[in-house]
């Protein structure tokens, strides 16, 4: 049966409290902070910018809140690391979620090495014959490995390491305090996280160079110029040491780029502790819940993936608060989030 409707009874939008929308005005923006609070009241994706940019700012300003940043795929090779560095160095993360191949090309960066851009006239082929290894439009060089994996064998090819099972905070550590004392290269999240101790987890060390490297430290050269040395990666560990860092945490806040292994990780953490208590018969204690989120990501839900699942699905597993204050950016994060950080170093204070 066809629905009848009369144009008196339609509503004006402000008698049921919508919120209007305004359209941008460029000329009225004097700073990027600015942009993003124009952008805040259009649509789509600059709506979802500019919303991201006020969560984040609550969500540094809560004194009480602890801040975790979780960062997946090549963007320290897409040179991110200095924004990264921006966010550590003004106190504004408490603790941060990477995968190991991100730490592994943030380090060649942070001791002075350099990446090159892919200028498409080399087949992979070619590219793999002269030792560089390309990540979509960029290029990683095998000698930058090499020089990697030999830093990593002066810096944990000694006696006390060996046998040592070592959380991966304490891995990354220990790099850091090896770069800062020996003052080796400028601008390095591993430096940076050590001087203002920030432990850097790396759930799937493996899973990268340097943690290819580490194992290596097993197999001793013919020449005797190393000893061997066996480090294992204490990874059930680490979810330990990270719950005993938010559980009692009054707010917890995330900052999420990428998906990958470093944002359910770090978003299981609450599930985990109120197991924990279960186990210990301790029901009905409260466990932490993010209050604040914010994802860059240009994975889409449909897909099921856990990269791409939003937070209101997160609710259902018990690792976000209802009430808390969520943003969700799909896209690529190497746009977004140098806008994002300026704007927050605007409003901040730089």
């Amino acid at each position: 049966m066809a629905k009848v409707r009369r144009t008196e009874d339609f509503r004006d939008g402000h008698q049921d409290g919508l919120e209007p929308l305004s359209p941008i005005d460029l000329n009225a923006c004097e700073s990027v902070s600015e942009l993003l609070v124009g952008m805040s009241g259009c649509s789509f994706g600059a709506r979802r910018l500019g919303e991201a940019a006020d969560v984040l700012e609550a969500m540094i300003r809560d004194e009480d809140c602890y801040k975790v940043l979780t960062i997946s795929g090549a963007l320290t090779v897409a040179k991110m690391q200095l924004v990264f560095i921006e966010l550590i160095e003004r106190g504004w993360v408490d603790a941060v979620v990477a995968t190991g191949a991100l730490v592994a090309h943030g380090f060649i960066e942070g001791t002075g090495m350099t990446h090159f851009k892919d200028d498409g006239t080399r087949t992979d082929e070619e590219l793999f014959e002269l030792g560089y290894d390309r990540v979509y439009d960029t290029l990683e060089l095998e000698k930058n490995f090499h020089f990697a994996a030999l830093m990593v064998r002066d810096i944990f090819a000694k006696p006390e390491y060996d046998g040592a099972s070592l959380k991966s905070p304490e891995i990354c550590r220990i790099i850091g305090r090896h770069l800062v004392e020996n003052d080796i290269g400028e601008g390095s999240i591993l430096k940076s996280a050590y001087r203002k101790d920030v432990p850097i987890y790396i759930p799937a060390l493996n899973d990268s160079e340097l943690g290819l490297d580490l194992i290596s430290l097993r197999y001793a050269p013919p020449d005797g110029s190393a000893p061997a040395t066996t480090i294992e990666h204490a990874a059930l560990e680490d979810v330990i040491d990270f719950a005993d860092r938010v559980q009692d945490r009054k707010t917890l806040g995330i900052f999420t780029l990428g998906g990958g292994v470093p944002r359910n990780w770090a978003q299981q953490i609450g599930p985990f502790i109120e197991l924990k208590r279960d186990r210990q018969q301790r029901v009905g204690d409260p466990f932490p819940a993010y209050f604040y989120g914010v994802r860059i990501c240009p994975d889409p839900v449909h897909l099921g993936g856990l990269s791409g699942c939003t937070y209101s699905e997160g609710m259902s597993w018990g690792k976000f608060d209802p009430e808390g204050r969520f943003a969700e950016v799909f896209t690529d994060a190497t746009m977004a989030l140098p806008i994002l950080v300026r704007a927050l170093i605007e409003r901040l204070g730089g």
